[in-house]
């Protein structure tokens, strides 16, 4: 198989070539995704172990699988993830009613408003 060819890291004004896959250089290689960062905690340390998985199982049976803000805006996808309705951040809970199943697309851009929200940018969209 032929060797990669090298090209400039992602990392912006990083000078640096690489054939990593990712396109990341060997010195940004940790901050390729932000779940890589050591400060984050584990995803167990974070909430998400056995018991969540458990949760994750239970709502999406009880959503049927379906992403319920698509199924609001009279679409139907398959839900991929179960997502917090209200943020944990934002004083959210675990309960079952502050849960929901959600498609890829769905889950990106009301986690992106979310993240501009905590940022004081704007309000974003209403899932």
């Amino acid at each position: 198989m032929p060797a990669a060819i090298p090209r400039q890291c992602r990392q912006h004004t990083c000078p640096a070539t690489t054939t990593a896959r990712n396109g990341y250089c060997d010195a940004h290689q940790a901050q390729a995704s932000g779940w890589m960062d050591e400060r984050r905690g584990s995803s167990t340390e974070r909430g998400y172990g056995g018991d969540w998985k458990r949760t994750r199982e239970r709502i999406m049976r009880r959503d049927k699988g379906l992403c319920q803000p698509c199924i609001r805006n009279d679409r139907v996808m398959p839900a991929k993830a179960v997502d917090h309705i209200i943020p944990k951040a934002e004083g959210g809970t675990n309960d079952d009613e502050n849960l929901e199943a959600i498609c890829k697309p769905c889950h990106k851009a009301k986690t992106q408003a979310e993240s501009l929200r905590a940022r004081g940018v704007g309000r974003g969209p209403d899932f």
